[in-house]
């Protein structure tokens, strides 16, 4: 059976952990805290994102990246998306010709606007590489209830190669040749789970919440055929099912923030609280860019951005976004 390494030990990462190991021999689970990786290998349980949660015999905590994709057939990078450049330049030199690189990371890198799979690329110049999304919060996914993701791939051989590889009992795979489409969508719904969390925390309703999560897959879908991908990607699990998830699930984090500003408080306040990374945070701004530079009209996104990042109040964007020149659908 082929070694796991796992590059993340964030709540996802250690899920994964969790429901992949008995897929493989044995999964390396790659911590970046020292404290943390002693307390994990002591209690066999990531306290700081993954509480209540023991971890399997056969995963191995390691805080050496070397070490930790050893001989490894597969690498799932799991790291926030400002990290993922500088992990995977780190941890070249120590991998086989013939691993294969599934990212489950959701977001967008700042500055190149690159997709993480097209980050993989520039970096290791390899084409085994596979991208990881659906609609999934880690302590379900952890507690063994089913559910359903997406590993697309350029080459269908790769996607399907993960998916014998990673599905089991709770965890169901299904393949896709579109990596724009699944990518675009993992990243860009977290930025509209955003407006979802602003609708709730003003206290809107049901009407309100089903129109941002129309719109907003309307956004996504015509940036992501605008860069190559698929629209029936995006009425798919990594598209639609994701996004409904976090634009209505009380375990987003991407929707706390929304619920949070609306309340009046900062960005930097609501960031500097939470222990995990709200991706679509530093998302939108790459989202507008991306907008730009490919002349697609994101009137939800680009009203976010200005919450995020130019201190608009979530009220006045909202009746910005509901003002705008009226239109066919």
């Amino acid at each position: 059976m082929t070694t796991l390494a796992i590059i993340g030990a964030g709540s996802w990462g250690t899920a994964l952990s969790i429901v992949l190991a008995p897929r493989f021999e044995r999964v390396r689970l790659w911590v970046y805290e020292a404290d943390l990786a002693a307390r994990i290998n002591a209690t066999r349980e990531n306290d700081a994102y993954l509480a209540g949660f023991k971890l399997p015999a056969n995963v191995e905590i390691l805080t050496d990246l070397g070490a930790a994709v050893d001989q490894a057939g597969v690498v799932l990078g799991v790291m926030p998306s400002h990290h993922a450049r500088g992990l995977y330049t780190r941890l070249l030199p120590h991998l086989t010709t013939s691993v294969t690189f599934v990212s489950a990371t959701k977001g967008i890198e700042n500055g190149t606007l690159l997709r993480m799979s097209q980050v993989i690329e520039e970096v290791a110049g390899r084409s085994k590489i596979a991208v990881l999304s659906g609609p999934t919060f880690a302590r379900e996914v952890a507690r063994g209830e089913p559910a359903a993701v997406v590993v697309a791939s350029s080459d269908e051989r790769v996607a399907e190669e993960v998916q014998a590889k990673f599905s089991g009992p709770s965890l169901r795979l299904y393949t896709n040749h579109d990596p724009i489409g699944v990518e675009l969508g993992a990243a860009l719904k977290n930025v509209i789970a955003i407006g979802a969390g602003v609708c709730h925390g003003l206290g809107l309703g049901n009407n309100s919440l089903a129109a941002l999560i129309t719109r907003g897959l309307a956004e996504i879908a015509r940036l992501a055929v605008a860069m190559g991908g698929e629209p029936k990607t995006l009425a798919g699990l990594a598209g639609l099912g994701d996004l409904v998830l976090t634009c209505s699930g009380e375990l987003s984090r991407n929707r706390h923030v929304g619920v949070e500003l609306a309340k009046g408080r900062t960005i930097e306040d609501i960031t500097g609280s939470m222990t995990m990374v709200a991706e679509g945070v530093e998302t939108c701004g790459a989202a507008v860019a991306l907008g730009a530079k490919f002349g697609v009209d994101l009137p939800i996104i680009q009203q976010m951005n200005a919450v995020l990042h130019q201190g608009k109040n979530p009220r006045e964007a909202l009746r910005d976004l509901m003002e705008r020149t009226l239109r066919r659908e």
